[in-house]
C-alpha cells in the first residue's frame, strides 16, 4: 500500500490516510497484543534483546574464534589493509586451494578494530559488540515489520507511518529472543551474520525510502534506490547471504508497491495475455527498478568473481556428506531433511548444537527410513501456504503470506545446496536471517487465532508464554556459549553421534592437561569416524607423550594412509619413529611432511633434532636455521643452534647466533640463559653475570639458572655469591645433577681458606 498526496490543502491527511488504511484489512485489528508508541517499542526490544545474551559479554574465545581471530594474521598492525580483499575469513589467500572462499572483508576489519582498540586478543570488547549489533538489528526489525506487515504509506510530511503497531512489536520481540540466535551473537565468529543483518535491513529501508514522494513530484527516487544496491553490496562484503536483499526487494515492489496478483500474471503470461500492462508489470518504473536491482546484483557479483577466482571451495565429505552422495535420489531426499530440521529448529529451538557434521545426522538411504515423514510435513506446510499465498481473494492474506515465505525462503538459499555445495550440514547461525520470515508467519497466524478466538486474552498469554521461554532459553543458551568447556559438553546430549563433539571436548581436556580423559573422547571420535584423521593425530600424540609409541605409530600410520598430504601427521610419527631409534623412517617422514607443507618450521626443528642425534651437526644447523627462518621467534630452534655451537665449541658463532636471536626476541629468558653460559665460557664474566641476573629476573624458579651463574661466580672467584646461588639451585631442586658437585667443591675450598686465613 502506497499513497502519495498532491492536493496541498488537504488539512489533516494524515488522519484522513490512517482513515483509510483502517478500512482495509489490517492484522492489529484482530491481535490482542500492546499498543506502545513507537519509541517505547523500540526501548522495550532492545532492553529484552539485550537481557536474552548479556550474560555472554564475558565468555572466551570459542570453537572458531580461534581460526576466525586468534589465528588469523589480517587482525594484527603488521598485516597491510589491502590485504584484507585477498584473503579469505580465515586469513588464507583466496587463491589457495584451501581456501573456503568466504570472502567477508568488512567482518574482518571489524574484528581488526576490535583488536587495536583492545590491545590485544581479549575477548570482552568482540562480545560487546556482537550484542549492541543483535539490540540495534532487533530494534530496525520493529520498523522493518511495520512495513512487511501493514504497509508503505507515508504522511504528507514524509514521514512513514506504523499501521500495525501491535504487530510488529510482536514479531520484533519474536525475532530479539529466538534462541536460535545464540551462535550469531555468543560466538564471536557470528558477527558475519549480524553485520550482514544490519546492512540487509538498511538497503530494504533504504528501498522504502525511495518511494516516499519528493517535492518534484516524482513517486520514486532513482538515489535511494542506488543506496539500496549499495547497502546491498556492503551486506554481502559481510557475509554472502547479503546479496539476497536485491531479490527481496524486488519482491517487496512487486507485491507492495505495485500490488500485483502473482497467480494471475502467471495466468497471463501462459496464455500471452497482451494486457501485461494492467497487471502491473510496467507501471510505476517496476521495470526500470528491477533493471537497477538486477545489473547492480550481476555487477557485485562479477566483481566478487574478479577477486576470488573461479575455483570451488574445498570441503570434504565428513563436512556435508549428502553433497558427496552418488546418488541424486540420496542427495535430494537429505537435502530436503536438511531444510525440516531447519525449519523445526525455528519452530522448537530446544535442541541446540554448535556443529551438526561428523554422523550427527546420518543420511537417509531408503524411502523406509521413518525421518521422510519429516520431509513430507515440510512440503505439506510449503505447498499449503504457497496455495493460499498465491491463491487467496484477499490481497492482504496474500500479501503477508508472499513477504513471509520471500522473507523465510530467499535470504536461506546460499545456504541450501542448490547452487553450490556448503561446507556444513547445519548451522544455526545461517538461519539468522531467514527467521524474519519466521517471526512475519508466526504473527500473522497468531492474528487469525486471534480472530477466531473467544478468549483472547489467554491467547495472549500463550503468547508471553512462548517469549519467556525463549527469553530463558537464550540465557542458558548463551551462558553455555561463554566456554568450550560448557560448549561441547552441551552437544553431547544433542548429537551423541558426532565424531566432532568428542573430538573438541578430548582437545579440551587435553588442553587442560587431562589426557586420561581426552583419551577416552578422542577414541570414541574414531570409532564414530574411523577415518578421522585429526583425532588420530591428536590421540597418536598423547599416546606419545605417554611413551605408548607403538600404537601411536599405528594411529599415526593410518592417518596419513588415509589423508597422504596430512602434514602435521607425517611429522609427529616421525617424532614417534625418532623415539623407536628407526631414524631413516623418522627423516623421510619427516620430508614428507614438509613436501606438503613447505612453510613448516616445527617440522624443520624436529628434523635438526634427528640430525643432531645422529651427529650430522650441520644438516642439524641448517635445518633450525630454516625454522628460525620461516617463523624468526621459534626460541626452541635459536636456543639448540646456541647450544650445539657452544658443545662443539664454537663460542664465537654460538655468541653471534645467540646475539641475533636476542635481537629477535629480547624477553626470552631462555636464550639469555644460552648466551650466558656462551659469554662464561668466552671469560665475559660481566656480560654474562647480567644476561643470568635478567634469566633469573624473568623466571626465578629455574634451578639450573641459579647453578649456572654460580658456576660462573664461581670461575670468577666471587665464591660468597657462588655459594648463595649453589643453595638456591639446591632449594629449588635438591637433585640437579653436578650442582651438588660443584658445591661441595666450592664449600671444600672455602674450608681451606678459613683454615689458611686463620
Amino acid at each position: 500500500q502506497i499513497f502519495n498526496q498532491h492536493n496541498a490543502e488537504a488539512p489533516n491527511l494524515e488522519q484522513a490516510l490512517r482513515r483509510m488504511a483502517q478500512m482495509e484489512p489490517n492484522l492489529d485489528h484482530d491481535v490482542s497484543w500492546f499498543h506502545l508508541p513507537s519509541y517505547w517499542a523500540k526501548m522495550v526490544v532492545a532492553l529484552i534483546s539485550f537481557l536474552c545474551f548479556a550474560n555472554s559479554y564475558d565468555g572466551d574465545f570459542v570453537f572458531d574464534d580461534s581460526e576466525a581471530i586468534i589465528n588469523n594474521k589480517d587482525l594484527r598492525a603488521e598485516t597491510p589493509l589491502g590485504d584484507l580483499w585477498y584473503h579469505d575469513f580465515w586469513g588464507s589467500k583466496l587463491s589457495s586451494n584451501t581456501s573456503h572462499k568466504s570472502y567477508r572483508p568488512l567482518t574482518v576489519l571489524t574484528f581488526r578494530i576490535n583488536y587495536l582498540f583492545a590491545g590485544g586478543f581479549y575477548p570482552v570488547g568482540f562480545h560487546v559488540i556482537n550484542i549492541i549489533l543483535h539490540c540495534a538489528i532487533s530494534v530496525l526489525m520493529v520498523d522493518v515489520f511495520s512495513i512487511l506487515l501493514g504497509g508503505l504509506q507515508f504522511s504528507n510530511k514524509g514521514r512513514r507511518l506504523n499501521l500495525a503497531p501491535k504487530s510488529s512489536l510482536l514479531a520484533a520481540l519474536l525475532f530479539a529472543v529466538h534462541p536460535v540466535h545464540t551462535e550469531c551473537v555468543a560466538g564471536i565468529v557470528g558477527r558475519a551474520d549480524l553485520l550482514c543483518a544490519l546492512f540487509f535491513l538498511l538497503s530494504f529501508l533504504g528501498y522504502c525510502k525511495a518511494f516516499r514522494e519528493n517535492k518534484e513530484g516524482h513517486t520514486f527516487s532513482v538515489f535511494w534506490v542506488l543506496v539500496s544496491v549499495i547497502l546491498g553490496a556492503i551486506a554481502m562484503l559481510c557475509k554472502e547471504q547479503g546479496i539476497t536483499i536485491l531479490g527481496l526487494n524486488a519482491v517487496f515492489d512487486a507485491l507492495v508497491i505495485n500490488k500485483i496478483n502473482l497467480l494471475e500474471l502467471i495466468r497471463k503470461l501462459l496464455y500471452k495475455d497482451k494486457s501485461l500492462e494492467n497487471a502491473g508489470l510496467l507501471r510505476k518504473g517496476l521495470l526500470f527498478r528491477i533493471t537497477l536491482l538486477m545489473c547492480g546484483g550481476a555487477g557485485i557479483l562479477y566483481i566478487r568473481w574478479r577477486i576470488m577466482g573461479t575455483g570451488p571451495p574445498a570441503f570434504t565429505e565428513v563436512d556435508n556428506p549428502a553433497s558427496f552422495a552418488d546418488s541424486l535420489f540420496v542427495r535430494a531426499i537429505n537435502y530436503n531433511y536438511y531444510y525440516s530440521l531447519n525449519a523445526w529448529l525455528l519452530l522448537c529451538p530446544w535442541w541446540l548444537c554448535f556443529d551438526w557434521s561428523m554422523g550427527c545426522i546420518p543420511l537417509i538411504k531408503s524411502v523406509s527410513d521413518w525421518r521422510i515423514i519429516a520431509l513430507a510435513a515440510l512440503w505439506f506446510c510449503l505447498i499449503g501456504l504457497i496455495c493460499q499465498a498465491l491463491c487467496s481473494e484477499d490481497s492482504h492474506k496474500r500479501r503477508i503470506l508472499t513477504l513471509g515465505l520471500g522473507f523465510l525462503i530467499i535470504p536461506f538459499l546460499p545456504a541450501s545446496n542448490l547452487f553450490f555445495r556448503v561446507g556444513f550440514v547445519i548451522a544455526e547461525r545461517v538461519i539468522y536471517l531467514p527467521s524474519i520470515g519466521y517471526c512475519i508467519l508466526f504473527t500473522y497466524g497468531f492474528s487469525l487465532l486471534s480472530k477466531q478466538a473467544k478468549k483472547k486474552k489467554i491467547l495472549a498469554v500463550a503468547v508471553l508464554g512462548i517469549l519467556l521461554i525463549n527469553v530463558m532459553r537464550c540465557v542458558l543458551r548463551s551462558s553455555q556459549w561463554r566456554s568450550e568447556e560448557q560448549l561441547f559438553r552441551s552437544a553431547l546430549s544433542v548429537c551423541p553421534l558426532n565424531a566432532k563433539v568428542h573430538y573438541n571436548v578430548g582437545k579440551n581436556l587435553a588442553d587442560k592437561g587431562n589426557q586420561s580423559a581426552a583419551i577416552k573422547y578422542y577414541r570414541e571420535a574414531v570409532r564414530l569416524n574411523p577415518k578421522y584423521v585429526h583425532a588420530m593425530n591428536n590421540l597418536g600424540n598423547i599416546l606419545k607423550e605417554r611413551n605408548e609409541l607403538h600404537e601411536a605409530e599405528e594411529l599415526l600410520s593410518l592417518a596419513v594412509q588415509i589423508q597422504p598430504d596430512f602434514a602435521a601427521a607425517w611429522m609427529n610419527l616421525g617424532i614417534v619413529q625418532n623415539s623407536l631409534r628407526r631414524f631413516e623412517e623418522a627423516e623421510q617422514s619427516y620430508w614428507t611432511a614438509i613436501k606438503h607443507r613447505k612453510k613448516y618450521p616445527d617440522c624443520y626443528y624436529n628434523l635438526g633434532r634427528l640430525y643432531a642425534d645422529l651427529n650430522r651437526h650441520i644438516d642439524a644447523l641448517n635445518a633450525w636455521r630454516n625454522a628460525t627462518v620461516l617463523k624468526p621467534e621459534h626460541s626452541l630452534a635459536w636456543n639448540n643452534m646456541i647450544i650445539l655451537l657452544d658443545n662443539t665449541g664454537n663460542l664465537a658463532q654460538a655468541e653471534a647466533v645467540g646475539r641475533e636471536a636476542l635481537e629477535l626476541i629480547p624477553n626470552d629468558h631462555s636464550l639469555m640463559f644460552s648466551l650466558a653460559n656462551v659469554l662464561g665460557k668466552s671469560q665475559k664474566y660481566k656480560e654474562s653475570e647480567a644476561l643470568f641476573l635478567k634469566a633469573i629476573k624473568a623466571n626465578p624458579n629455574a634451578a639450573s639458572y641459579h647453578g649456572n651463574l654460580a658456576v660462573l661466580y664461581h670461575r670468577w672467584g666471587n665464591l660468597d655469591l657462588a655459594k648463595k646461588h649453589y643453595e638456591v639451585s639446591l632449594k629449588l631442586d635438591p637433585v640437579a645433577p653436578g650442582t651438588k658437585e660443584n658445591y661441595n667443591l666450592l664449600r671444600r675450598k672455602l674450608e681451606q681458606l678459613q683454615k689458611k686465613g686463620s
